[in-house]
């Protein structure tokens, strides 16, 4: 059915996301997910020729952030839990390796992990690996539910502004944790001396870790929790969902109150990692930004109903029959230059951060001038620099951009560009297809992070796209 904003499809996937997992299944053993030997590499490199038009259909990988915290939420359970669609991302692997690193057993093959949790005998996980990605840190929840216990060092991840973990330890603190912080570790301990207890706590602001975290705490806490002011995003869901199916007492999770009984126990389940909407809001803009058509699948609308939103007011075309996705921005079909827009990042359902860098190099393609303001993360602005190399005509003042488009001379010209961070190293490669020339773009491991088969993918529906990979040598 076509889209227009006034109707947009709100359907979920019909298939069922969650079903109860008691047996142990048959373990299968796959490389993708071992921890890979040391050696000495050199960056990779995309090189990108511009210009070409996209056609086909692209299939979209299961979310990364939804896979994260689940694969956190397995140390809550008995037994093995079984993921399917588990995106096979450095992101993935690393939060494989740090759970290893705690003592279970993980085997992955094709996109689907087991993981058993039985066998965690430390508190501590391996604080190289939690360094690596902001998603590490989760796990002080459900250690701390499980044995009362937990050291993990501070988090790492993409460096696009202040991410602190005091929301954290105030909300661990409500659940009867005495926590330090000290030596670049966050060391908690029930104060009981047996396990966590219910409380009721207030998140500052919505921030998606922090409610995944004392979400996963309090599923264990003896008695009663309410969480308010708590992220409302489809991986809260997708993390309240697994939780549930594990024998979880989860209420709430969508609204901005979670309420919570906490069980003695629970089990392993097995669960479909939801489709990644990040991703599938990229391929959107893709689209948009090399005029062209495509489509992509599974998506589910009302996960990206904002962007949705946008896209048809510049002027694309867009339909959905069940879990696809087609988004059309060729001249012909639309009958005109696309039309900037504003934007304004904002918790979800509001337009989401992760797709801000992307959706500016949009703007600086279409008709007129355009406004975008960051208000999640203070320093996500790095991608403006790398634009502007490219000839965009981008104005930055503190957490506001202001977007000169195509008809005010901000056509894009080839250039040697630095991926900073993940979402803004994919918007240089959205804007590389876009360029006149060959663009180079080094620092593509942060792209790794969160995108699978980034280049593959592009190269299915036409863009002429290589990666460049420098020999390696053993240490």
């Amino acid at each position: 059915m076509a889209l227009s904003s006034s109707t947009l499809c709100h359907q979920n996937l019909t298939k069922p996301y969650f079903i109860s997992f008691h047996k142990q299944p048959h373990i299968l053993s796959h490389p993708q997910f071992q921890t890979p030997p040391k050696t000495l590499t050199l960056d990779p490199k995309f090189t990108i020729t511009g210009g070409c038009k996209l056609s086909g259909h692209v299939p979209i990988s299961g979310s990364k952030n939804s896979a994260l915290s689940i694969l956190a939420a397995t140390l809550c359970c008995s037994g093995t839990s079984k993921l399917h669609g588990v995106p096979n991302l450095s992101d993935t692997r690393t939060m494989a390796s740090i759970l290893r690193s705690l003592g279970a057993e993980i085997e992955a093959c094709n996109g689907e992990m087991w993981v058993n949790a039985d066998g965690v005998g430390s508190v501590e996980p391996c604080p190289e690996d939690i360094g690596k990605i902001r998603g590490g840190f989760f796990v002080i929840g459900p250690l701390l539910a499980r044995f009362g216990e937990a050291v993990v060092a501070l988090p790492g991840g993409c460096d696009i502004g202040t991410r602190p973990v005091d929301l954290y330890i105030r909300g661990l603190r409500a659940l009867g944790a005495i926590v330090e912080l000290g030596d670049g570790k966050v060391r908690a301990q029930a104060a009981n001396g047996r396990g966590l207890v219910g409380g009721r706590f207030k998140l500052d602001h919505p921030s998606v870790g922090a409610t995944e975290t004392l979400m996963m705490a309090a599923c264990m806490a003896d008695g009663v929790t309410v969480l308010s002011n708590v992220a409302k995003e489809p991986e809260v869901i997708d993390l309240a969902r697994f939780l549930t199916g594990s024998g979880a007492c989860v209420e709430g999770a969508g609204s901005d109150t979670l309420y919570i009984k906490g069980k003695n126990q629970l089990h392993g389940s097995e669960c479909m990692v939801p489709p990644d909407r990040i991703e599938a809001g990229t391929f959107m803009l893709a689209a948009a930004i090399t005029r062209s058509s495509i489509s992509m699948s599974p998506v589910i609308p009302s996960h990206v109903a904002c962007l949705i939103d946008k896209l048809l007011a510049a002027g694309c075309k867009i339909t959905c029959a069940h879990d696809t996705l087609e988004v059309s921005a060729v001249p012909d079909d639309v009958g005109h230059n696309l039309q900037g827009f504003d934007v304004r990042t904002c918790p979800f359902p509001g337009f989401p951060t992760d797709l801000q860098p992307q959706t500016m190099v949009l703007l600086t393609t279409c008709d007129g001038s355009s406004i975008v303001e960051e208000t999640v993360f203070e320093n996500r602005m790095g991608h403006v620099r790398e634009l502007q190399k490219l000839g965009a005509r981008i104005r930055v003042c503190g957490s506001t951009a202001v977007i000169c488009g195509k008809e005010k001379g901000s056509a894009l010209l080839s250039s040697h560009l630095v991926a900073k961070d993940l979402r803004g190293g994919v918007s240089l490669v959205l804007a590389g297809l876009a360029a006149e020339g060959v663009t180079e773009i080094s620092g593509i491991a942060h792209i790794d992070r969160g995108y699978e088969n980034l280049d593959a993918k592009l190269r299915l529906l036409g863009a002429d796209i290589k990666r460049l990979i420098p020999l390696a040598s053993p240490l």
